[in-house]
């Protein structure tokens, strides 16, 4: 009786710290299935607590795998069925959204389509997202030509991750000129290290090394400088930068 009660007593407040910390609210169901309230704590635990204390590479990995395991297509059919539902441009775009984090391109590219009409029919959000499933696909010009029409019809809209989108597109393509002149005004304004990187990277690709070193290690330098929650979301990024000197 003792262990059943504290079982519960575990159980509950797990249940409330998913609830108070924002965590998906599946949990709750995995937490709460009879029988399976032991695997459903440790699971939690794992996914969700020891990478926040730890913060190491292997274990937000694992986490990263379980939370796929375990939300695998259940925010895909939420968003479907919102969609049947209700079918305004807001479930739409969150749909498509999905589908391309699942890796469903031409589904994601027609249900951008199908809410770009209307009053919505030039929205740049949308429009974004449009060329973000299309470069995915790999459909590069066409991801291009999307931004392109964004840019005419949104002449004040500013987004780093269209701007990034853009010239990765356009270096695709085959217009490595123009990509680098987009990347080159990127590496010192974009909100990250990714652009610099690229621009370092394509620079290299081009037989231009020295100039791809002074890129990666200004960046590194400011890195150095740089909060240790910036080293650490982008980790993968510097590493990159540091391989290229």
């Amino acid at each position: 009786m003792l262990f059943l009660i504290l079982s519960i007593i575990i159980q509950a407040a797990f249940i409330i710290h998913v609830i108070k910390t924002g965590r998906n609210q599946l949990w709750i169901w995995v937490l709460i299935i009879p029988g399976l309230a032991l695997a459903g704590i440790l699971a939690y635990v794992a996914v969700e607590i020891l990478p926040e204390l730890f913060r190491s590479r292997s274990a937000q990995r694992t986490a990263r795998g379980l939370r796929k395991a375990l939300d695998h297509g259940a925010q895909l059919r939420r968003y479907e069925n919102e969609v049947r539902l209700a079918g305004n441009v807001a479930s739409r775009q969150r749909y498509a959204e999905e589908l391309l984090r699942h890796e469903r391109y031409d589904e994601a590219i027609a249900q951008y389509r199908e809410a770009l009409t209307g009053l919505y029919e030039h929205d740049p959000n949308l429009m974004l997202g449009l060329a973000q499933a299309q470069f995915s696909k790999g459909d590069a010009s066409g991801a291009r030509t999307t931004l392109d029409e964004l840019i005419r019809l949104n002449p004040d809209f500013r987004s780093p991750t269209g701007h990034l989108l853009y010239a990765r597109a356009l270096a695709a393509e085959g217009n490595v000129q123009k990509a680098l002149e987009e990347y080159q005004v990127l590496a010192s304004s974009y909100p990250g290290a990714e652009a610099a990187v690229r621009y370092a990277q394509l620079l290299q690709a081009q037989g231009r090394p020295e100039e791809a070193r002074k890129v990666a290690r200004e960046l590194l330098e400011q890195a150095r400088i740089a909060p240790g929650h910036y080293r650490r979301a982008q980790r993968p990024w510097l590493e990159a930068a540091q391989r290229l000197l």
